[in-house]
């Protein structure tokens, strides 16, 4: 059975940090991009940041783009989430996802594998 966990997630100022970690298992995902979505009340999901399976590539939405940092570590089968200078509207659920390949992210294509959720709540 995949699982993907969530966790690290909580109530911060603007302006500061958290870390969000995934952990991943029930699957070998070393051959899946992973990555972070979000949501927010009243708002649809979208796409945060992705790692490429072999960690070289990431990509991140604009919204992340200088702030954000997408990690893994395969021999512990996690992947990371570095939020720096955080924002009230980045307040939201934070979710963990997986699928083969990079071509979800590219192609902007739902993965198949899913977290509960993490609550990032960012106060001004």
């Amino acid at each position: 059975q995949v699982q993907l966990v969530e966790s690290g997630g909580g109530l911060v100022q603007a302006g500061g940090s958290l870390r969000l970690s995934c952990a991943a298992s029930g699957r070998t995902f070393s051959s899946d991009a992973m990555g972070w979505f979000r949501q927010a009340p009243g708002k649809e999901r979208e796409f945060v940041a992705a790692v490429s399976w072999s960690g070289t590539k990431t990509y991140y939405a604009d919204s992340a783009k200088g702030r954000f940092t997408v990690s893994r570590d395969d021999a512990k089968n996690m992947v990371y989430l570095q939020m720096n200078s955080l924002k009230p509207e980045d307040t939201a659920v934070y979710y963990c996802a997986a699928d083969y390949g990079s071509a979800w992210v590219l192609r902007g294509v739902t993965p198949k594998y899913w977290g509960q959720g993490t609550q990032v709540t960012v106060s001004s």
